[in-house]
């Protein structure tokens, strides 16, 4: 399945709802119980007539999808996400029935209705469709993010094979706009009213939903989605694989001038060139990184230590200048070198 970014909802599991304290986290869990077609529903033996996004029932059913102990918890909980335009809620004083409406329901994604059977979904089963924008509000309120609203937020900007996004072939990850595919702790923390320790203790926390990787410099991190649900299993890429696609949208922005800082620098070059790197390197079979030939050695280095002339694996474009071809011998800015020595301490070190 793939999840671009211009698609304006995502997909959250039942069975992986967001963790921690906090708006959100109380607004998916009331999502997650509500009915997902028009139907009657029974609560202590009386009938009430729901629609998609609504339940209806006590205060005790209430507390107890909220995963509070007190009445007085539940409601305030309540008024908090009615305030902020979440739910509408109704509370009889007489026959004390409580009803909530989710506002920001989706309907599009969720096919045909079923005719019969319950109309509330079964706890922790399925999936629910929300908004990508549906974090937005709080950012644009100025709302200090608790952890559950700062996991649904890095949540619903999940992205997967977005052609503007190259790393997004790799495995589903967070994207925020269109020249947001590289993120930075302190961006995050703007948002989410925290300081840059803060953000950075939370992805320790939550390591086990998303991780984290630092880009080179002063480019920033990406942040992958390990459980975000997708056609086949989540494999994770190695440091080496975003690496090399870092160096090859550098290559091919290699002249092009740089008007900001390096991480919006970044974000542009992603953007303008994910869908030639995309054509060119992630098509591509896996290569092994050290390879021998009679006559050709094809490693993979950072630089040469002597010369700092910079070495490219076999698909790079620099190779080391040789005066006069001489069995056994590479000439070039460094001093004469034995291949043979140097395939015996490149396979050395692979062991």
């Amino acid at each position: 399945m793939k999840c671009l970014l211009k698609y304006r909802w995502v997909k959250l599991m039942r069975s992986h709802l967001p963790e921690g304290k906090g708006v959100m986290g109380a607004w998916a869990r009331l999502a997650s119980r509500a009915a997902f077609r028009k139907g009657n529903a029974s609560y202590c033996g009386y009938k009430n007539p729901v629609m998609p996004g609504m339940w209806s029932g006590g205060i005790v059913g209430l507390k107890s999808i909220l995963g509070v102990r007190t009445r007085k918890q539940a409601l305030e909980t309540m008024d908090t996400l009615s305030r902020l335009g979440y739910i509408k809620y109704e509370l009889d004083p007489h026959t004390k029935k409580l009803t909530y409406l989710i506002t920001d329901w989706v309907v599009e994604c969720s096919g045909e209705e079923c005719a019969e059977g319950n109309v509330y979904a079964t706890d922790g089963y399925g999936f629910l469709c929300l908004p990508r924008s549906i974090t937005q509000r709080l950012s644009d309120n100025k709302y200090i993010f608790d952890e559950s609203d700062a996991w649904l937020d890095l949540w619903c900007r999940t992205v997967y094979m977005d052609k503007r996004n190259a790393f997004s072939f790799l495995a589903p990850a967070v994207q925020y706009e269109s020249c947001g595919a590289v993120l930075t702790l302190e961006t995050l923390g703007r948002r989410w009213g925290w300081e840059k320790t803060k953000v950075w203790r939370f992805f320790k926390k939550y390591g086990d939903v998303f991780a984290l990787y630092r880009l080179p410099g002063s480019y920033g991190c990406l942040v992958f989605n390990k459980i975000y649900p997708v056609c086949e299993e989540t494999v994770l890429p190695t440091q080496d694989k975003i690496m090399r696609i870092l160096e090859e949208i550098r290559i091919l922005a290699k002249g092009k001038r740089k008007e900001a800082s390096d991480h919006e620098h970044i974000n542009k070059m992603v953007v303008w060139y994910s869908k030639n790197v995309i054509e060119t390197i992630l098509s591509e079979p896996e290569e092994t990184r050290v390879a021998l030939s009679p006559h050709i050695i094809r490693a993979y280095f950072s630089h040469c230590r002597n010369c700092k002339s910079y070495i490219y694996d076999c698909k790079g474009c620099y190779s080391l200048r040789s005066e006069k071809k001489k069995t056994g011998y590479i000439r070039g800015p460094c001093a004469p070198v034995d291949i043979t020595r140097i395939a015996k301490e490149l396979f050395t070190y692979e062991q």
